[in-house]
């Protein structure tokens, strides 16, 4: 009798590993190397204002751009990873997102080209949105198709440790590059080099990618012929509640990101007296904690399940945004140190799941549609727009509502995992 605790596989264990962590490094290298821009370059040099607070948010919506193409990237290159298979649209996506990437690095400022600055800008982002959008689900489902059942959290956790690794190569890059140049070198040059750097790690990323094999999964969906037409039609009329609950079980682990990482760096280097390298410093070390806190909390989840240790980490993120007034008004670079490795722990703690956790919502057939589209339609809600929300709710208010604003999210969140269905597909 077939023993089924392991799948059969072509790829070996270290290129099913390391081909699914490369490229999420990549894509999030390239993501965050613009949100970093976004608040300490892009304000000056394609949003020139007389209000920096208004040339900010100019530049941050240009952030939020990628978020709303990401789903388009995840219908697009869903319905050809269900169909075709995931290898070939993995390296499809991550050329996208690498063509888009070294393309700012070219990028003329608004002083030499005017408004046609801003615009080639948005395009690049919403470029590097849609490759994104394609990376995600597939480089999860890259490793937990190739899963022994009772590690597919573990598996799965891989290509989410792309993320910590991608932001400490970017936030590095940027720290050294401010070290080394002066602010006039950096502002005229300097910015450009992680942005045109990215094409040597896209280079290395095609190259593992070109080595996988397909799936069990995928190859044996297709000798049993279980094929759908077009996956995103059949993930909107049969598997809608999935959709929609999944969304917003995922959009919690958008927001405390993006508040720990965005907001926070424009927030405590314009108003709460931070030099800028002295807070990437502090973020940089906050990251580490999220690094380490994604293999414990996919420890966990195979242990007691994927859908408990979201509630138990969602439930924790609600807490923590009673926290936020009283760290960050503290004064104390030892506190707001504590308050982000803290908030990094707890990202760690919900993302190190969560691909594995959506991806069991969906059959192999529209896997790849269903996963992605679930886990960017949630960036939308929980991060598109949230630096910008909170910067507003923060000064207009106080820092108090910046922290209301995640609990409240958090509770959203907990209630779409409470009532979302139990069912796991077979791989």
């Amino acid at each position: 009798m077939k023993d089924n605790s392991r799948p059969d596989t072509k790829n070996s264990l270290k290129h099913v590993l390391f081909g699914s962590l490369i490229g999420t490094t990549i894509e999030f290298f390239d993501f965050y190397i613009y949100a970093n821009a976004a608040v300490l370059v892009f304000p000056q040099l394609f949003f020139p204002s007389s209000d920096t607070t208004l040339a900010t948010l100019q530049s941050l919506a240009t952030f939020s751009i990628a978020f709303l193409s990401r789903p388009l990237g995840s219908a697009f290159f869903g319905h050809y990873g269900d169909k075709i298979g995931r290898k070939f649209t993995l390296v499809a996506a991550l050329l996208t997102m690498g063509i888009s990437t070294v393309a700012i690095g070219f990028l003329p400022s608004y002083a030499s080209i005017g408004v046609a600055a801003p615009l080639l800008l948005m395009l690049c982002r919403f470029g590097q949105g849609v490759g994104l959008g394609g990376e995600w689900g597939g480089a999860v489902l890259l490793a937990i198709e190739n899963a022994p059942p009772n590690k597919r959290a573990w598996y799965g956790m891989f290509p989410q440790l792309g993320a910590p690794i991608g932001l400490l190569l970017s936030g590095g890059t940027f720290l050294l590059l401010t070290d080394t140049l002066s602010n006039e070198d950096f502002m005229n040059y300097g910015w450009r080099i992680p942005f045109l750097a990215s094409s040597l790690l896209v280079v290395v990323g095609f190259y593992i990618r070109t080595k996988i094999t397909e799936t069990p999964s995928f190859e044996n969906s297709k000798k049993e012929q279980e094929k759908v037409k077009i996956p995103f039609l059949t993930l909107i009329k049969s598997y809608k509640n999935q959709l929609i609950f999944g969304t917003f079980a995922a959009i919690t682990t958008f927001l405390v990101f993006y508040l720990m990482t965005v907001f926070t760096l424009s927030w405590a280097t314009s108003d709460l007296g931070f030099a800028k390298r002295d807070f990437l410093l502090i973020q940089l070390f906050s990251v580490l904690f999220f690094a380490a806190f994604i293999p414990i909390s996919a420890v966990v989840a195979d242990k007691i399940g994927r859908r408990k240790m979201l509630i138990i980490a969602t439930v924790a993120i609600a807490l923590f945004g009673f926290t936020f007034s009283y760290f960050l008004n503290s004064g104390s670079v030892v506190m707001v140190t504590f308050f982000l490795c803290v908030g990094m722990a707890l990202m760690g703690f919900t993302y190190g799941p969560l691909g594995t956790f959506l991806s069991e919502l969906f059959p192999t057939t529209i896997r790849y549609s269903g996963a992605s589209l679930t886990f960017n339609l949630a960036g939308i809600l929980g991060a598109a727009f949230a630096p910008m929300i909170a910067i507003w709710l923060a000064s207009t208010y106080s820092l108090a509502y910046v922290g209301f604003y995640l609990t409240l999210a958090a509770c959203i969140s907990l209630f779409a995992l409470l009532v979302i269905s139990k069912q796991e597909h077979a791989f």
